[in-house]
């Protein structure tokens, strides 16, 4: 019998937990342990922040769901991973022994790295569904007495479509109660241009995106690094391509939201061997770490490389399609590795995404993810709101069936019209 464990229960985990529990053995025993007793759809995060949605609307408890497929649930956060010996030292002091280890955590949000940013500073978050909780709650404040805007990614950010989304998120909330004439809104984001993504654009991502700001009257700041945020004002410096300052920019602010950096969480940052210098867990094409080949990893907490040189730093986002593909071939790996065998399945680097915008939506497909590409795809029209939408149920509802069916490439690629991506 081999203990296999998947820590996190975030998209990466709970799916992995149940596919893993499909292709293990029916004596292996799958555990999962995470932070939270709840399962959360982070894409509808900027819904809640404007008040679009409860977090009810968007949560489950895990233990039910995975105890109805026979696999085990530990509620308590992981202080550290101990690979040497094979053990994981929870924060309540107990060891949980394992075989197998698949890291799914997601990132730990580096607020720190900017003097004033996040939830504890001045600007909100979407980042977690708490987070987002707090933002619908600042932005009921905010509508009653409306001003400035300032939303947008700092240097480092990985994950640039939840701001583009919550910049027009907002614009069309403000537009709905007839007071959007009374919030300048700027976005701020290291990206080099518009559309950018962290992906080197995708299609005509920089043109649309552009073009989608200034009809809503978005103006934008690019190769920007936010210095440090104050009470109702932020400090941004924009530079020039060659990295030089190009202009300093105080911005004032009554209601900011700013994407953060990523990291790697704290029970695994710094193990030599595990990790890189960001804290995130190397992994080989087969998903498995070089050095610790019992550990796999999956989902934001995976190690990759920006996928091009920026003036200001970068990085690059994995999308729920990449993710999905990385836990079938982790899973199945493992089963081979159980049986004798060598791992043979690896991950499909392809982008697929749809960003609501309120009352419509962009939607792409990079083929692969790095450029040059086979498929530079980028689309905008109402369809891929309302796509969105009817996704957040239809994932919820596989949630709590404990599907191992790829929900992205059967929902997405099929609104997309796309058979397979290969």
């Amino acid at each position: 019998m081999a203990q296999i464990v998947v820590l996190g229960a975030g998209i990466g985990g709970m799916t992995m937990a149940y596919e893993m529990r499909e292709q293990a053995r029916p004596q292996d025993k799958v555990t999962v342990i995470s932070n939270h007793a709840f399962f959360q759809f982070t894409p509808s995060n900027p819904w809640v922040a404007v008040n679009w949605r409860s977090k009810e609307d968007i949560t489950l408890p895990v233990a039910p769901y995975l105890e109805k497929k026979g696999i085990d649930f530990i509620p308590v956060g992981a202080k550290r991973v101990r690979p040497e010996s094979n053990e994981i030292e929870l924060l309540d002091g107990r060891l949980i022994s394992y075989d197998y280890l698949i890291i799914a955590t997601g990132p730990k949000l580096a607020f720190d790295e900017v003097t004033g940013l996040g939830p504890n500073g001045f600007t909100q978050s979407v980042c977690h569904v708490d987070h987002a909780v707090d933002a619908g709650m600042a932005w009921d404040k905010f509508v009653k007495e409306p001003g400035p805007i300032v939303v947008g990614a700092v240097q480092g950010a990985s994950c640039y479509g939840p701001a583009y989304e919550f910049a027009m998120i907002m614009d069309t909330d403000l537009r709905k109660r007839r007071i959007r004439s009374k919030v300048p809104m700027t976005f701020v984001t290291a990206e080099p241009y518009i559309g950018h993504l962290g992906l080197g654009g995708v299609g005509d991502s920089k043109g649309l995106m552009e073009a989608a700001m200034r009809h809503r009257h978005i103006k934008w700041i690019c190769n920007a690094k936010v210095t440090k945020v104050e009470d109702g004002k932020m400090f941004v410096a924009e530079h020039h391509d060659d990295g030089t300052v190009k202009k300093e920019h105080e911005l004032p602010f009554k209601y900011s939201m700013m994407l953060p950096a990523f990291k790697g969480i704290d029970a695994v940052f710094g193990i030599e061997g595990l990790t890189n210098p960001r804290g995130f867990i190397v992994a080989d094409p087969y998903q498995r770490n070089p050095k610790f080949p019992n550990i796999y990893s999956v989902g934001v907490c995976v190690a990759i490389p920006p996928v091009e040189a920026t003036p200001v730093p970068t990085g690059t986002p994995k999308t729920g399609y990449m993710i999905e593909t990385m836990v079938t071939a982790a899973a199945h790996n493992i089963r081979a590795v159980l049986d004798g065998k060598e791992p043979d399945q690896k991950a499909t680097w392809n982008a697929v995404c749809l960003a609501d915008f309120g009352d419509t939506g962009a939607a792409f497909v990079a083929l692969p993810q790095i450029p040059p590409r086979n498929v530079n795809w980028f689309k905008e029209g109402k369809w891929v709101h309302l796509a969105k939408v009817a996704f957040e149920k239809y994932f919820l509802r596989k949630m709590k069936k404990g599907t191992t069916e790829p929900i992205y490439e059967k929902y997405v690629l099929g609104v997309l019209g796309i058979k397979k991506l290969h």
